[in-house]
């Protein structure tokens, strides 16, 4: 009887551990912004969600993270890969885990500097709104703190180009 309880909870566990385990996802976008009158002006989605945040999205079979990012930032804005100016050696990853639907999700997310002349966008059909806002406006809108903490760290790169 005893062996047949520790195979229970044995099964038991293994069940809840398969429940738990995250499906994980690789993403990459960029933090683009324009220089304005007042200094630089960073892009800020709106959600349908209702979360703000920068242009990002799934890395698909096959394509490299910057290759991501600029197919995402196209999608997402109509702003071309020839309309931007890629920073070098500038590159933030960070990790999180959410829910959707009751499946959990590990997502590894990379970013890229990049600047832009384009003033006007066309948000896709997955935004609600975007606005270009200076430094301090843009980390006030955006609603996660690691994006709050990308940017801090992308206007600091771009000081000190």
């Amino acid at each position: 009887m005893a062996k047949a309880q520790k195979n229970t909870a044995q099964a038991a566990k293994a069940q809840r551990k398969k429940k738990q385990k995250a499906e994980r996802e690789r993403s990459a976008g960029f933090v683009i912004f324009r220089e304005g009158k007042a200094g630089p002006q960073y892009l800020v989605l709106h959600y349908e969600e209702g979360h703000r945040d920068f242009p990002k999205g799934h890395v698909e079979t096959g394509e490299t993270g910057l290759q991501a990012a600029k197919r995402e930032l196209f999608e997402e804005t109509g702003i071309k890969p020839s309309e931007i100016e890629i920073l070098p050696g500038f590159s933030h990853a960070f990790s999180y885990t959410y829910t959707r639907d009751g499946k959990k999700f590990s997502k590894a997310v990379k970013f890229f500097l990049a600047k832009t002349k384009i003033r006007k966008i066309s948000v896709s059909c997955e935004h609600t709104g975007a606005k270009w806002l200076p430094f301090a406006g843009a980390k006030r809108r955006l609603t996660f703190e690691n994006a709050k903490k990308l940017l801090s760290l992308a206007h600091e790169f771009r000081k000190n180009k």
